[in-house]
């Protein structure tokens, strides 16, 4: 059991839920194809009060919190959520970091911060230092197995809520990511920003390949042309790219080092952190401050209604994605899920925390 290194009140026990939620209908990417998703809700109590977390991930990131983190959170400092962090990151030294390690400690760290600014009456931005009152939000989905009417019909609804940018999934087949391109482009009009993401599909010189085709039709954003274990194919497409393409990565880094290396090496124009993959709140933060020291912008990935909350913190942070299936699933599972007004997204001041509860009758039925 862990010791609380300060004069907070202690965290008296922590609870952990994985919830798995069938999407509307089968997805798929360049890579994957899946027909639902799995939350993983973090409750840790502690001076009368509970912090919520949560992440995507697969239950077995619930099983590790339960039977291994939890005895390095309770007892500690809950004014404290670094001193539990850095002793859950010990406790999973011979497990694995990477993956679900990294990933049942960010629904942790998560929840542990959610009790901090709760225990001091405060929402989430503000008790990390807000930086703006909202961050702008683009619409991400388009899935390579809709067709043409799916896809337009979901770009407008994205217009409806004020987006001004929308990012498809491409890398399935190559001449017809060019033809839904053109019919997004459509969709959007002239003006609007138009992303992809190949999810790590593309070897580097189909990407490139792709990559021109593409920006005949404006597309200012190239998400993982490549895998992002190829850091040497990022930076290659980065620089022989069309100008004015900016190459985005970095969903799946888990810790700092890992943020470092693909900065050092000159790999994206953008970094991506996802706090519910790169250790939490205090991963998301030393990303942030990584993105800083190289010049680098941030796009926080996925899981809108936690990091909308980090991007009004952190300075680097350029928009958040509101992506289809975390936007329909956050308020299936939780009252005060966050959706976008005139195209951004702001926290609810008026709670303090992330301003998240969850749901549990209705959760219930998606128990894993």
């Amino acid at each position: 059991m862990g010791e609380a290194p300060g004069r907070g009140p202690r965290i008296d026990a922590l609870r952990v839920h994985a919830y798995t939620v069938p999407t509307a209908g089968p997805e798929e990417d360049g890579t994957l194809l899946w027909d639902s998703t799995t939350a993983v809700v973090v409750e840790v109590e502690g001076g009368g009060e509970t912090g919520l977390g949560y992440g995507y991930a697969d239950r077995a990131a619930a099983a590790l919190v339960r039977e291994r983190l939890t005895d390095a959170v309770v007892g500690r400092d809950a004014l404290a959520p670094g001193d539990a962090w850095h002793a859950m990151v010990e406790r999973v030294r011979n497990l694995g970091r990477p993956g679900v390690g990294t990933m049942a400690i960010s629904a942790v760290d998560t929840a542990l911060w959610d009790l901090k600014a709760k225990l001091l009456g405060l929402p989430l931005a503000v008790l990390l230092g807000m930086v703006r009152d909202d961050v702008a939000a683009y619409g991400s989905g388009g899935f390579t197995n809709y067709d043409d009417e799916t896809l337009r019909r979901q770009i407008e609804g994205w217009l409806e809520l004020g987006l001004t940018a929308a990012k498809l999934k491409v890398g399935r087949d190559d001449a017809r990511d060019r033809e839904r391109v053109a019919q997004a482009r459509a969709a959007l009009g002239p003006d609007r920003v138009l992303m992809v993401d190949a999810n790590g599909a593309c070897t580097v010189k189909r990407a490139l390949a792709q990559a021109q085709a593409f920006a005949e039709h404006g597309v200012s954003w190239f998400e993982e042309p490549v895998s992002s274990d190829d850091l040497d194919g990022l930076r290659r497409v980065s620089r022989e790219g069309p100008a004015g393409m900016e190459i985005a990565a970095g969903e799946y880094g888990h810790d700092a080092i890992y943020f470092r290396r693909m900065l050092e090496a000159g790999a994206v124009d953008v970094l991506q952190p996802d706090a519910t993959r790169c250790g939490g709140v205090t991963g998301f933060l030393q990303a942030d401050a990584l993105a800083q020291a190289f010049g680098r912008a941030l796009s926080a990935h996925t899981a809108p209604s936690l990091h909308a909350h980090l991007g009004c913190a952190c300075r680097q942070v350029r928009h958040v994605e509101y992506f289809h299936d975390h936007a329909r699933l956050e308020p299936m599972l939780f009252d005060g899920a966050l959706r976008p007004a005139a195209g951004r997204l702001a926290p609810d001041l008026g709670r303090p925390g992330l301003g998240l509860e969850l749901k549990r009758a209705d959760a219930e039925r998606f128990a894993a």
